[in-house]
């Protein structure tokens, strides 16, 4: 794998996080907007784009707890 693939984000999709962090999609929304967990907009779906939230974020989430 080259430097340059090994820098690239990975992303994981709202379903996805919500599975992995056992809370419903509503609820990462409202962190985004909080501050919490903060998403990366991908694409113009109706203005605002589709939520993605990096592994690395995820995981840090999971390691530290939810609260």
């Amino acid at each position: 794998m080259s430097k340059k693939n090994k820098n690239l984000l990975k992303l994981v999709g709202i379903k996805q996080t919500a599975e992995m962090l056992n809370v419903h999609p509503a609820t990462l929304r409202r962190w985004d907007k909080e501050g919490g967990l903060r998403a990366i907009r991908i694409g113009n779906r109706r203005g605002v784009g589709d939520r993605r939230y990096r592994l690395k974020d995820i995981e840090r989430l999971i390691e530290n707890g939810l609260n």
